[in-house]
């Protein structure tokens, strides 16, 4: 069976992640996502409403004109996790292709809210709900596909793994060996073993390689509630204002936030409108209980009534958890920055950064913006209350040890970030040109 991959986005940057693997005549995609910087540094521009080819255009979503150069059949849509770089261009490619959308139930959601956002196309794709260790048939030829349960920081996310008469395909993307996480269960390290020594064992793994040039390993999530534990509880005595700030999709870091919020005596509220989409979602679903006196309100005419109640009750008796860790523009923490809601932040307020900077000119640009603007408010910022939710080199060497694959193909990345895993594997046997394939946005790799 022939066996050709397509790695159409995520390989000249981190964003816009698109794969798509052929074996035989059967066509599986992994993952058709957003590049959210390409988007931001626009002011106010609008992608439900814009079509695809612009958005091709401007860099924002995947170029997936190479799939017109593979011979076969879509048969499924596989995003990995819920994370805009993953799925945010479902919406204005999918219509493509007469083929569903198979994710966990988390995922699944997020998809769903997407497709009913779209204001350009009318996608139709059926939705197909497929957790943790099953497995489904793809095509007539004997290809099977598998969700391997994985740890990010997001929750309900897999590792797919597509098995071929010729050896299984497991696209790595995104993940970090969390064996205590917060929300969930670990990493099926087990299952990883099994399948590179079972069968033909694994003919090639796509590896996110986000964090290949870090030494060490990536902490669990519990080092992080830890850490946000001992900064929260720090602050039970200050009597004024305490607002924080993470990903919004991170359920496992917000889940920390409100039970710390409560242990030091203030009410938690989430504030932002993915604030709402994503706790709402989780919640709804049953991933999570958040207590009775949570607050989650999501549009602006509500967070501006929220905002008035805060300073007219006392800020001394409430944590704002809000949009805006990485200073987007129209985010909540950067119109508190800038002024632009009721919430009056004095000398000595804390604001806490549960987030990184994702390593990329426009979120350093506009993260040092907001903290700046924090700081000429009297603000006091902790910043990197966090943890990765990539492997560092430790983890790749377990998984290539787990794993044992016969083919490599960096992901995530563009070519400088490409170099720490290209070292690592070369370490371990492998050499770039035989079995490593550095690939570019557009490429077609024949493996089979």
């Amino acid at each position: 069976m022939e066996i050709e991959i397509a790695t159409i986005g995520g390989y000249e940057e981190v964003g816009r992640q698109m794969t798509a693997v052929r074996a035989g005549n059967d066509i599986v995609i992994f993952d058709m996502g957003l590049n959210l910087s390409k988007v931001l540094i626009h002011d106010n521009i609008q992608t439900e409403s814009m079509h695809s080819l612009d958005l091709i255009d401007m860099g924002a979503i995947p170029d997936d004109r190479v799939m017109s150069d593979l011979d076969g059949d879509v048969q499924a849509i596989v995003p990995t996790h819920g994370h805009l770089d993953h799925i945010g261009a479902i919406s204005k490619l999918a219509h493509r292709y007469d083929a569903p959308v198979v994710a966990t139930p988390f995922t699944l959601a997020l998809v769903e809210q997407q497709l009913e956002d779209e204001d350009k196309f009318a996608p139709d794709s059926d939705l197909i709900e497929m957790d943790p260790g099953e497995s489904m048939t793809i095509g007539d030829h004997g290809c099977e596909l598998e969700f391997v349960n994985v740890t990010h920081s997001i929750i309900d996310a897999i590792n797919p793994v597509l098995h071929t008469p010729e050896g299984a395909i497991v696209y790595g993307l995104d993940k970090r060996m969390d064996h205590t996480p917060v929300i969930g269960d670990p990493i099926d390290m087990k299952r990883f073993r099994e399948i590179g020594r079972e069968g033909e064992g694994v003919l090639c793994y796509i590896e996110d390689c986000t964090n290949a040039n870090k030494k060490g390993r990536t902490p669990s999530e519990n080092v992080a509630r830890e850490h946000l534990r001992d900064v929260l509880y720090s602050m039970e005595d200050y009597d004024g204002g305490i607002v924080a700030t993470t990903f919004s999709s991170h359920i496992a870091r917000v889940k920390s936030l409100v039970e710390f919020a409560n242990d030091i005596g203030r009410q938690p509220v989430l504030l932002g409108r993915s604030m709402e989409k994503y706790s709402g979602t989780a919640e709804r679903l049953d991933f999570i209980d958040f207590p009775d006196n949570l607050g989650m309100f999501g549009y602006r005419r509500s967070i501006d009534q929220s905002f008035e109640r805060i300073m007219n009750d006392g800020k001394e008796d409430f944590l704002p958890v809000v949009t805006g860790h990485q200073g987007e523009p129209r985010a909540m923490l950067t119109r508190m920055a800038r002024g632009e809601t009721s919430y009056e932040l004095d000398d000595g307020d804390k604001v806490v950064f549960s987030a990184r900077v994702i390593p990329e000119p426009t979120n350093e640009g506009q993260r040092y913006q907001a903290e700046k603007l924090l700081g000429m408010q009297g603000a006091r910022v902790y910043s990197d209350i966090h943890v990765s939710g990539h492997l560092c080199q430790e983890g790749h060497y377990t998984m290539l040890d787990a794993l044992q694959p016969q083919h490599i193909i960096p992901a995530h990345q563009d070519l400088k970030g490409f170099s720490g895993y290209i070292d690592l594997a070369s370490n371990q046997g492998y050499a770039l040109g035989r079995d490593i394939h550095a690939s570019s946005n557009g490429d077609i790799i024949q493996i089979v």
